[in-house]
């Protein structure tokens, strides 16, 4: 069965509420004091059932008072039903509503001319073309113009007709975004606990479902899920959905609020939109003014900054500016929203969202921001995701924050990322951290770049240190993004990367005969001490190497770590490797001679070794870190 949203619009008392109670014998006014003053003053909602088409209204306040009330329920509408009374004709509220369902999107939509058994043919005429002319050159241009009565019945097998052949226009959902759905209604059931109501704009939610609540940032459960009072086992994008939350109290959620998809939308305070000023605007936005912005079904105060040279944006023009909100909200690339001036309330603009996650833009940064934002508003989804991924730099954008950006699935995300591997603004997929492939380029020409220029400082060192590498050219970026780099590299055959140094692939150590004869009696020395080691200095007083000798010395003595012939115990403490093999074996033989306990004492390793304390307690913390012995008390056991 097909599901369409509907909402009404229109001046307050022109009969919306009693047009949706004809339509589906259900009223839609639920509060007593609408009931008692005869308005409705917050939404209501009822359901009607054509066969193989369900549709849910969403009966919205008329009253000037309640136009924030009307702005949180006609967010994910299908389409409009203009309400204008016979009697009255065409009014401020009337324009007002209808200015909002252009600014949100709103594509289809009829016109219901209400109260026609009230005026005389003559009257009904009049109206009827006060309404053509309001709908001319918009989106219910050439819509049906449908004359009823709530209290005699008439016209309303007409406007369901008309309805059906509505949503035989309407395009199916798309099943490109993820879960969403903003909270219009919160109230707690006897039993149940914390229920929520709205519209669920794209996605699917069934009961055990988690969900994200935003920008609370609380996991939640979906206890139970209906849809038209109905419980279902599963509510799908375009449906009016009522979900029962575990986890979470009822006074910890408020309208505006947003039911999401676990770990794949954000809050966010800064975004960069599009902003579109009606022609009945008393005056233009200027930058710093304070507005009402109204975004799904959230009203948030914000500061905005108009991105051009003027600071302006006059009445009918369009700009782009950038919203500094004063709470969090959930947004995504290319959400309608609405705007009202601060004082008095009315509605003067709508927009769309570009970037939703922006940073603050410097004066000097302006120029190319606006070229980004034309890119954003003009391109397909390969170029919008190209230009997110491009402001990312060197940092890179994983896959989730994508989906926080756009509202993407999984799917849509990977399917346009192989698409853009190739051609112009080409991106690549480093791990799951996309980057731009020019980038990408840059990083890894300057990663080998850097190893080049540390082989030309120390022409003896192993490698660059991995750690240091990434410190100076990927401070700022993923640790996915570095890995990526060095294994294209190491791909190319340009580098090779070892466990802690990255090193150029044709890098060759070249010694002379004097390097290399400092080497071998560097080695002697330490080969001659055994488990006596000398310090530094005494070893290289033993060799002969003068004060003038001893910095290049030590650069040369790394080659020793390196190739295995000295062992660092200390960080200025080393042995000769032959030394500690043998003496591993005297413990690992004495271990196997006192089974099965295996334990060593300090001075029983002392009298094995032939070593003074000064030698051993640092052989033997060595020992442990390599794994040939384990404490246990003040004794250890030689392991295996």
């Amino acid at each position: 069965m097909q599901s369409i949203i509907i909402g009404t619009a229109g001046h307050i008392d022109h009969g919306k509420s009693a047009l949706v109670l004809a339509l589906t014998g259900k009223d839609p006014d639920r509060l007593p004091e609408e009931k008692r003053r005869g308005i409705t003053i917050d939404l209501g909602f009822a359901d009607l059932d054509l066969g193989n088409l369900r549709v849910s209204f969403v009966d919205v306040p008329g009253h000037e008072r309640f136009v924030k009330n009307m702005l949180a329920g006609v967010h994910g509408l299908d389409a409009v039903i203009l309400v204008i009374a016979a009697d009255e004709g065409v009014m401020p509220q009337t324009r007002e509503h209808f200015d909002i369902c252009r600014l949100l999107g709103v594509r289809r939509g009829l016109v219901a001319l209400t109260k026609t058994d009230l005026v005389e043919p003559e009257l009904l005429s009049l109206v009827q073309g006060e309404a053509e002319e309001l709908i001319a050159g918009s989106f219910l241009d050439n819509a049906p113009l449908i004359p009823v009565s709530a209290r005699n019945g008439g016209g309303l097998d007409e406007l369901r007709e008309a309805i059906r052949d509505l949503a035989k226009e309407l395009p199916a959902r798309s099943a490109d975004f993820v879960t969403k759905l903003p909270v219009d209604r919160v109230f707690t059931m006897k039993g149940f606990g914390a229920v929520v109501t709205g519209t669920l704009v794209a996605g699917a939610i069934a009961p055990g479902d988690e969900l994200d609540l935003w920008p609370l940032g609380k996991r939640v459960r979906a206890r139970g899920v209906q849809v038209h009072g109905h419980t279902v086992e599963r509510a799908h994008g375009g449906q009016r959905t009522a979900v029962n939350l575990a986890g979470i109290d009822v006074s910890d959620i408020e309208r505006g609020m947003v039911l999401a998809e676990v770990g794949r939308l954000l809050p966010t305070q800064i975004v960069d939109v599009q902003l579109n000023l009606l022609a009945t605007a008393p005056k233009g936005i200027r930058s710093r003014s304070r507005l009402r912005v109204h975004l799904g079904s959230a009203e948030v105060f914000a500061r905005v900054r108009v991105l051009n040279a003027a600071g302006e944006i006059p009445p009918r023009q369009s700009g782009f500016a950038q919203l500094r909100f004063e709470s969090p909200v959930v947004a995504v690339h290319g959400e309608p929203f609405v705007v009202r001036s601060y004082s008095p309330a009315a509605t003067v603009a709508g927009g769309i969202v570009l970037d939703p996650h922006a940073a603050k833009h410097r004066g000097r940064e302006v120029a190319a921001k606006l070229e980004q934002l034309q890119l954003l508003l003009d391109s397909d989804r390969r170029g919008k995701l190209a230009v997110f991924v491009g402001t990312s730099g060197d940092r890179g954008l994983r896959l989730p924050e994508v989906a926080a950006r756009t509202g993407w699935t999984d799917n849509v995300i990977e399917e346009i990322v192989k698409q853009a591997q190739s051609g112009a603004n080409a991106i690549l997929n480093a791990e799951g951290v996309l980057i731009a492939a020019e980038t990408f380029d840059r990083l890894r020409q300057a990663a080998s770049d850097e190893v080049k220029r540390h082989h030309t400082r120390e022409p003896l060192s192993r490698g660059l240190a991995r750690e240091t590498l990434r410190e100076r050219l990927f401070a700022h970026a993923a640790p996915e993004l570095f890995r990526a780099v060095i294994n294209r590299l190491e791909t190319d055959g340009v580098v090779v990367s070892e466990k802690d140094v990255v090193r150029a692939a044709d890098h060759a150590r070249e010694l002379n005969s004097s390097d290399k004869q400092l080497l071998e009696k560097i080695g002697q020395v330490y080969r001659a001490a055994a488990l006596e080691a000398p310090t530094l200095e005494q070893a290289f007083e033993r060799a002969g190497i003068n004060a003038g000798q001893r910095t290049h010395a030590r650069r040369l003595l790394q080659l020793l770590i390196d190739d295995g012939t000295l062992v660092r115990v200390q960080p200025e403490t080393f042995f000769h490797s032959v030394a500690i093999s043998q003496l591993k074996t005297l413990v690992r033989e004495y271990a196997a001679a006192h089974e099965p306990d295996r334990l060593i004492d300090v001075p029983k390793f002392k009298e094995l070794a032939g070593i003074s304390r000064k030698y051993a307690i640092p052989l033997l913390e060595y020992f442990d870190r390599e794994r040939v012995t384990v404490r246990a008390g003040d004794k250890r056991v030689v392991l295996r």
